[in-house]
């Protein structure tokens, strides 16, 4: 592997365990240090689907476990079920991989 190569990491909440359904929030992080994106800075989700992030090139790293909540949870408030971490591997800026 290139040393020119660093990580992109996308997480993506989704509305349920499947990954074409509704992006609920999210979280960017870029290795190459180009962009800082801050909690909340966005108005829309970068996907609409983790469908949607696959297949622009985003590579599933991580899906949450599926966990049998008992009832009354769906009343609680605390964390999101539905977690998956994507990421891509890109050149730092003014890298050429050939």
């Amino acid at each position: 592997m290139s040393n020119s190569l660093r990580q992109q990491v996308l997480v993506l909440y989704l509305a349920n365990s499947a990954l074409d359904s509704p992006v609920t929030a999210w979280a960017r992080y870029d290795g190459t240090g180009t962009t800082r994106h801050q909690a909340g800075g966005d108005e829309e989700p970068p996907y609409a689907t983790g469908l949607a992030a696959l297949q622009d090139g985003w590579r599933l790293i991580q899906a949450s476990p599926l966990i049998d909540h008992k009832s009354g949870d769906e009343f609680r408030t605390g964390y999101f079920k539905y977690e998956f971490f994507f990421e891509k591997l890109v050149p730092l800026p003014g890298e050429d991989l050939d």
